[in-house]
């Protein structure tokens, strides 16, 4: 039986207002049908397995035995006694700062370049954007260890020796790998090139500015929340670089813990030293530095950010 719920009105008089209509609630429960897969999917193999990961950060695990509870001992020891861990951090934050400005640089001028082409632009953008599909793969990095090795095409170009084996210039290495995956930022800044006017270009051509001051004065302004969103999404994910760096340093972090990435060094205690507990409270350590660098991002992006209206903020 449908119900109706009687509000006064300011004269006294009650209005019937009718519940809402069997179609509406029909289309809601089925987009609560077609939603039943993501929400199982969230709940089973995200949130639970993080409450589990919360679970064992207090606690000593080695897979084998039962996990007995340890309390923060797992967090004063990464902070106090484990002088690994702050190299690992020392390794990862210089690597986020070499290779991220590097990479959104590239993309940028690539982006430029392929803005103003008028013949063969989709072969090209096709082209740059393939590293970003295989270079994360464990070949790709396995073949990227073999250029930069002793006796490689490096090594054999400019003579400076294999650059994995030496503990100034594994670091640059990695982080060329990531910077040669350039192609998903470049896509996304030349969709943002490709939405500004072309009539302010014109009008500075007109009042003589130059190609440099067109680029600070212009482009730089109405690309900046394509910047932005490019920076945040590039910093998360080099914050969790694994792959290249266990593929180029043998899974040890070598030379001299040199490309001892955070990740890396989580792996080492969780699934080779079987520390559960504690690599669990590297993870947790993790998501929150992500977290922070990304809340500052964020708080940073109100003096450099330009939106075309306060609503686009």
């Amino acid at each position: 039986m449908t119900t109706t719920h009687v509000p006064a009105t300011a004269r006294g008089k009650a209005v019937a207002r009718p519940d809402r209509p069997p179609r509406r609630r029909r289309r809601e429960g089925a987009a609560w049908v077609f939603l039943s897969p993501w929400v199982l999917g969230a709940c089973v193999l995200t949130l639970l397995p993080m409450a589990v990961s919360l679970y064992l950060s207090f606690t000593d695990y080695d897979l084998f035995n039962a996990p007995r509870w340890v309390g923060l001992r797992n967090y004063t020891q990464m902070f106090t006694e484990d002088p690994r861990y702050w190299r690992s951090v020392l390794t990862t934050l210089l690597y986020v700062v070499i290779a991220v400005p590097l990479q959104l640089a590239l993309a940028l001028l690539v982006a430029l370049a392929l803005k103003n082409m008028k013949r063969g632009r989709g072969f090209y953008r096709s082209a740059f954007y393939a590293p970003s599909l295989l270079g994360a793969s464990m070949s790709i990095a396995l073949v990227w260890r073999a250029i930069f090795n002793d006796g490689g095409t490096v090594d054999n170009l400019l003579g400076t020796g294999g650059w994995v084996n030496r503990p100034g210039w594994a670091l640059l290495a990695v982080a060329l790998l990531t910077v040669w995956q350039f192609g998903a930022p470049m896509v996304i800044f030349l969709a943002g090139l490709q939405q500004i006017p072309g009539e302010l270009y014109e009008a500075a051509e007109v009042d003589g500015a130059s190609a440099w001051r067109r680029f600070l004065s212009i482009t730089v302004p109405m690309l900046s929340p394509v910047i932005f969103f490019n920076l945040v999404l590039q910093t998360i994910q080099a914050f969790q670089v694994f792959t290249p760096a266990f593929a180029i340093s043998a899974g040890k972090g070598g030379p001299a813990d040199s490309t001892l990435f955070y990740t890396l060094y989580l792996y080492d205690r969780g699934f080779v030293a079987s520390h559960m507990g504690y690599a669990s409270a590297m993870a947790w350590v993790l998501l929150l530095a992500i977290g922070a660098v990304t809340a500052i991002l964020f708080r940073t992006s109100r003096s450099w950010v330009f939106y075309a209206s306060e609503e686009d903020r």
